[in-house]
């Protein structure tokens, strides 16, 4: 054990040893090229996921990964509204309450999308042009 130790402090002390022998000559070049695969995966910090509501349990997956903490999810409503306005209505409910049970946010994106972020980000919202103009 003391030699291993005695060789490795040789090794740091001595200015005629060089470290570039012990690595492989991948790493004694000026640069190392990486390959990318182009998929974001869990390393990303954020994710904006689109999903589509057709019925009500298909606000699931949205809910799960919103309760997750790292994805914005942009909701297209438009094949439920079409369907049952009941059901509708029932699913942007639950996906309020919970936006507000993770301290989140959640508005309307045009007729026929829902925006729902988790607590980190919130939504913008323009005030009414109508408050701006005198009565």
């Amino acid at each position: 054990m003391k030699e291993g130790l005695s060789k490795f402090m040789e090794k740091i002390v001595s200015k005629s040893n060089s470290y570039d022998d012990d690595f492989p000559d991948q790493f004694n070049e000026d640069y190392i090229e990486l390959e990318t695969s182009g998929k974001i995966g869990p390393k990303s910090k954020v994710t904006v996921r689109p999903f589509i509501v057709e019925d009500f349990v298909d606000i699931k997956p949205a809910l799960d990964s919103l309760r997750e903490g790292y994805t914005i999810a942009l909701i297209n409503i438009k094949p439920l509204k079409d369907k049952d306005m009941i059901e509708l209505k029932r699913a942007v409910s639950k996906i309020r309450k919970t936006c507000e049970a993770i301290d989140g946010d959640v508005a309307g994106f045009g007729e026929d999308w829902l925006v729902a972020t988790p607590s980190f980000a919130g939504i913008h919202r323009e005030e009414s042009f109508e408050e701006d103009l005198p009565e």
